[in-house]
C-alpha cells in the first residue's frame, strides 16, 4: 500500500529566550513557534516484513541517522507493530537552518505511520513519543502555532494575526548542539507571558553566538533589516522579516546576493498535516464501507 504526498511543515521562532539549565544539562527555554506552508514531502509504501528503509532523502544524512527512519523505528517497537515501510523523502527546508525540517519530517512519519500501521496511539502519547526524538517535534505532531516552554514540549495554542514572511538562507549550516554549548550564551533571561511578547516581540538569545562564528548570518540580518524588522530563526542560519503583504515579502528577497537562498511563506495557524491525516481517514472509512 502506497500513501503519497504527506507534508512536514517548516517553523519560525518568532523569538527564543533562554532562561535557565537543567542538572541534565538541558536548556529551559520560551518560544512561539509559527507554522509555515514551507515544506518537505513524504511518501510512505507500508510493507508486510518489517522492514523500515529510506528509499530516497537527503544525500549528506546517512539513512540510520535521519530522523524518518529513527522515528519510523522508534514507532514500531513501541506500537508493537509487525508492518515496515519504505519512505521516500523530498526536502525543500535548509538543513541546519533553524526551521525545524528534521523535527517536522519526523513528526509527519510517527503522525503518518500511526494511521497507516493503525497502531492507535493517541496525539499526546505521539507527541511524548516524539520527543525523544528532539525538542521541537512535538509542536508539529500536534500541529498548530504555539507558546512553548520548558525544552520545547510544554505547549499551549498561540493565536497569531495572518502575515507572511520573507525567509533568508545564506547557504550555512548551524550545528544547534554547539551553540547551546557555547560559553557566552545568554541562560539566564527573566520568563516573559504572552501578552509580554505580543507588546515587545523578544528576542532571540542564540543570535549574538550565531553571528559572531557565522558573519553570513550576520549579513543576511543587515540585508533583510532594510525591509523589516529580521531575526534569526531559532539556533539555525535562516534569517526572517514578518510583512502584512505577500508583495512586500517579495520585495525584500529581490536581488538576494549569490548563493543565497530565499522563500516567500505564509503562515499558518494549523499544519497541513492535520488536513492530510484527515483525508486519509476518510479514504479508510470509504474503503472499509
Amino acid at each position: 500500500m502506497r500513501s503519497l504526498g504527506w507534508p512536514a511543515p517548516a517553523k519560525l521562532n518568532l523569538f527564543l529566550h533562554v532562561t535557565g539549565r537543567r542538572a541534565d544539562g538541558f536548556h529551559e527555554l520560551q518560544t512561539a513557534f509559527q507554522l509555515i506552508d514551507l515544506c518537505d514531502s513524504l511518501d510512505f509504501e507500508v510493507c508486510e516484513d518489517g522492514t523500515i528503509e529510506r528509499v530516497a532523502g537527503n544525500a549528506t544524512v546517512a539513512a540510520e541517522d535521519d530522523l524518518v527512519v529513527r522515528a519510523a523505528r522508534l514507532l514500531q517497537r513501541h506500537g508493537g507493530s509487525r508492518r515496515g515501510v519504505r519512505i521516500t523523502l523530498a526536502k525543500r527546508i535548509p538543513l541546519q537552518g533553524g526551521l525545524g525540517g528534521g523535527s517536522s519530517d519526523a513528526a509527519t512519519t510517527l503522525v503518518a505511520l500511526n494511521e497507516l500501521w493503525q497502531a492507535g496511539i493517541g496525539v499526546d502519547e505521539l507527541a511524548a513519543l516524539g520527543l525523544e526524538l528532539g525538542a521541537d517535534v512535538p509542536v508539529f505532531v500536534r500541529g498548530t502555532s504555539a507558546w512553548a516552554e520548558g525544552v520545547g514540549e510544554k505547549l499551549a495554542p498561540l493565536e497569531l494575526p495572518p502575515r507572511w514572511f520573507a525567509v533568508i538562507w545564506p547557504a550555512v549550516a548551524v550545528s544547534t548542539g554547539k551553540v547551546f554549548q557555547a560559553p557566552e550564551l545568554t541562560r539566564n533571561s527573566p520568563k516573559i507571558t504572552i501578552r509580554g511578547f505580543l507588546q515587545t516581540g523578544g528576542r532571540n538569545d542564540c543570535e549574538p553566538v550565531v553571528t559572531a562564528r557565522y558573519p553570513e548570518v550576520r549579513q543576511a540580518l543587515d540585508w533583510l533589516g532594510q525591509f523589516g524588522t529580521a531575526r534569526m530563526t531559532g539556533t539555525g542560519s535562516c534569517v526572517f522579516a514578518a510583512f502584512v503583504a505577500q508583495d512586500d515579502a517579495a520585495r525584500a528577497l529581490r536581488n538576494l546576493p549569490g548563493g543565497w537562498d530565499g522563500f516567500v511563506v505564509r503562515g499558518l495557524a494549523v499544519s497541513p498535516l492535520l488536513g492530510r491525516l484527515e483525508a486519509e481517514k476518510t479514504a479508510r472509512r470509504a474503503d472499509l464501507g
